[in-house]
């Protein structure tokens, strides 16, 4: 990609225009789908799976997504389960784009093929999530970066943004910065989240000792300061810091509002957490905007999708102001990395043919293997 066009990409990720708009009025910014209930992993903190249940049809699905964009919703994310178990996810993917929705999905990544890379970003997929804890997997998680490494070389060339989250726990807390480095070792924007209670607001695993936690909460901060493609908002790392202290966070929740979930049996959930008997196709802007309150369980909330629209709603300038700073940092970067890469391709054409022929395409003979070209920065 031209370097233009790759700033151009840091700043149109963020969707300001639009989530600007959802500020003005009273629609729903964002839709999480569930496409299944289904996941081909079985993590033991996760609360989102149920293989017992089957997939919902493709004709059930693309009524609720009609049913969720005529509420005036502009995103919806493609959750799960893991959506890429369903047979007819690139069918899903390319109705919500026409429909016209800004369109994510969130994966463990195992299932990726280049093939199911280009059909999605061919169905029109603007944003990809992939899901991983550990370096290697553990009896906790088996969402291990390792296993995954390899297919990020599918997205070399992709029109499908890209971007790395992790979760941390006393399991994974030792892996975590490894996870973040080769993240951000590659260019894609990387993050690592505190784990979440259930919905009986229990831990399901050992959430690690509070100082360890801290500082690498804390490090993300400044490394996002600093530049660095931490993928969250400040604004969400730092509410993650105050979980960790037990401090209070003036906020009132859009859950249910400017947010909400639609279970893979087309119920109308607040959040991931907060369900409801009432079926999407039910559902009025009436019902929505009537969820827009302080609520019950919104102190420790560990819903950061829910916390983020939250607080872009509470404090719009200062979220979305940090953010464009924040990403504004990272030009410089990106100036230098396109020209070490100019260099450095000049320097490889001339020792892999001193004579000067030119060569078709160039040439990958003796080149550095993905895994050979992740430079993990040592832990402070």
């Amino acid at each position: 990609m031209k370097l233009l066009g790759k700033i151009a990409r840091e700043f149109s990720g963020y969707n300001i225009l639009e989530s600007s708009k959802r500020l003005l009025d009273r629609k729903p910014l964002q839709c999480s789908l569930y496409v299944t209930d289904r996941c081909n992993l079985d993590c033991a903190y996760c609360t989102e799976y149920d293989n017992s249940r089957p997939h919902p049809s493709i004709e059930d699905l693309k009524k609720w997504v009609r049913k969720i964009r005529e509420l005036g919703t502009m995103r919806i994310a493609l959750v799960g389960g893991e959506p890429l178990t369903h047979p007819d996810i690139v069918k899903l993917v390319r109705y919500c784009r026409e429909l016209g929705f800004a369109t994510s999905l969130t994966t463990n990544g195992f299932l990726l093929t280049r093939k199911l890379v280009a059909e999605l970003e061919d169905a029109g997929l603007q944003v990809m999530q992939i899901s991983v804890d550990r370096m290697t997997p553990s009896a906790i998680t088996k969402k291990s970066f390792k296993t995954i490494l390899p297919k990020l070389d599918y997205f070399r060339d992709s029109k499908i943004s890209l971007h790395i989250t992790g979760v941390i726990c006393a399991d994974t807390l030792p892996e975590a910065q490894a996870v973040l480095e080769t993240g951000l070792s590659r260019g894609i924007p990387t993050e690592v989240r505190l784990v979440h209670a259930d919905p009986l607001q229990r831990f399901r695993v050992d959430r690690g000792r509070r100082e360890e936690l801290e500082r690498f909460v804390d490090s993300m901060i400044e490394r996002k300061r600093h530049g660095e493609k931490i993928h969250t908002s400040e604004a969400i790392l730092n509410y993650q810091h105050s979980l960790l202290r037990g401090e209070h966070v003036e906020w009132t929740c859009v859950a249910g509002y400017k947010l909400f979930f639609v279970s893979a049996q087309g119920k109308f959930w607040l959040c991931s957490m907060v369900h409801t008997d009432k079926h999407i196709m039910d559902v009025t802007p009436e019902d929505l905007y009537a969820n827009y309150h302080k609520k019950s369980c919104q102190q420790g909330c560990g819903v950061y999708c829910a916390v983020s629209a939250s607080l872009l709603v509470e404090k719009p300038v200062q979220v979305l102001g940090k953010e464009i700073v924040a990403r504004a940092r990272r030009v410089p970067s990106m100036f230098r990395h396109s020209s070490s890469s100019d260099v450095n391709k000049a320097t490889q054409t001339a020792v892999a043919n001193p004579s000067g022929a030119q060569e078709m395409n160039g040439s990958a003979e003796g080149g550095p293997s993905a895994d050979q070209r992740v430079a993990l920065r040592k832990s402070a």
